[in-house]
């Protein structure tokens, strides 16, 4: 197999056998850290792609699926009071509205109509970083009722111990929080007076509930620059959530008064790996938000090279990479949050995706397994 022959080769040699990836510049020096690194903690470690239908994905390794699978509903429609530096709500703007329980019932039995398998629920803050969901929670209960097997993770913003307790009765399955490390961001970036240790605080009263935990922490969220990422990974690590996922922050939105840059790329794979080697325990995920383009490819590649569990929407190239390298592959359309194993997926196998000249095959033939 192609893996098998490929394993005693130098990465950065394997990167330029890989037509999608062959012409994204890499660096060596982090090539070589992160295969020396693979040998000792994660050569094995199988690996998960995502491709949840909150936007339109499809390359040449990976066939598009139901564009309903896993829609994100939110509940405040594009509407956000924190206006954070960062996003400006825009990421709301493409999501399924639900502004009324009655909304989301109505929204929720049409995309369960067209297959939806699971939903992303969530929604703007206010000024606390609290999303108001406690209207809802009927809805979603109801929903759950239902529906049995459809699966529901959400956004939880900040919350006390009985707003976590009501988020699970409601029946969510996945919690999902930014964990953010440094006051300065937390002051600046999201114009909040809020404490680092109020989302330490949310994280710890998740915990206390039946909800699998997923936080994620944001790379470069303070304008582009790395600042309270390596306490946010402490306390995640304190506390040992189901899983982490990092996400990377866009400079699209930001207002061009404060604009962001591109976070640096080997800061990026330096952070993979250090996550890598706090928490190899759990599952470590590379989420849907970072930027486009040639450094979307590299973040990508970094990552499966870096031992990450899973990498929703991947770049050209990077499933052949992993399979390259070794790892089990398996693709599913759910969040990249859900992450128990339960989801239904279609495992690939080298030997249909790869062409005996050692080029990209002919792909598209292969969908996602919808049981």
């Amino acid at each position: 197999m192609y893996a098998q022959h490929d394993a005693s080769m130098r990465w950065h040699e394997i990167l330029a056998r890989i037509e999608g990836l062959e012409d994204i510049p890499f660096d060596l020096d982090v090539v070589n850290i992160l295969q020396t690194q693979a040998r000792a903690t994660h050569s094995n470690r199988p690996i998960q792609f995502h491709t949840p239908t909150f936007k339109h994905f499809h390359t040449a390794e990976i066939a598009a699926c139901n564009k309903h699978a896993w829609p994100a509903i939110s509940i405040t429609g594009g509407r956000c009071k924190l206006q954070c530096d960062h996003c400006k709500a825009k990421i709301l703007e493409p999501m399924h509205a639900a502004p009324t329980p009655a909304d989301l019932w109505r929204v929720v039995n049409e995309q369960i109509a067209h297959g939806a398998q699971g939903m992303l629920l969530t929604g703007g803050s206010n000024h606390r970083n609290e999303v108001e969901y406690a209207p809802f929670y009927h809805t979603v209960r109801r929903i759950k009722d239902a529906f049995p097997m459809f699966r529901i993770a959400a956004h939880t913003a900040l919350m006390d111990a009985d707003s976590a307790r009501a988020m699970q009765d409601a029946g969510v399955d996945v919690a999902m929080l930014d964990v953010i490390g440094a006051q300065q961001t937390i002051t600046q970036v999201y114009h909040l007076r809020r404490g680092v240790e109020d989302f330490e605080r949310t994280l710890e009263n998740l915990l206390m509930t039946r909800m699998r935990v997923v936080p994620h922490i944001v790379l470069g969220l303070h304008y582009g620059e790395f600042l309270g990422e390596p306490e946010a990974l402490e306390i995640v690590r304190r506390h040992l959530p189901s899983a982490l996922v990092l996400v990377v922050a866009m400079p699209y939105y930001a207002n061009p008064k404060r604009p962001y840059r591109i976070p640096n790329i080997t800061e990026i794979a330096a952070f993979f790996r250090l996550a890598r080697m706090r928490l190899p325990q759990i599952p470590l995920l590379l989420g849907c938000a970072r930027p486009a383009g040639i450094v979307k490819a590299q973040i990508d590649a970094y990552a499966v090279m870096a031992g990450l569990d899973g990498v929703a929407h991947p770049s050209e190239g990077v499933v052949e990479l992993a399979m390259r390298l070794g790892r089990h592959v398996r693709v599913t359309p759910t969040c990249c949050s859900i992450v128990d194993g339960a989801e239904v997926g279609l495992q690939l196998e080298v030997d249909a995706l790869l062409s005996t000249q050692g080029r990209l095959g002919r792909l598209k033939e292969i969908k996602i397994v919808m049981e």
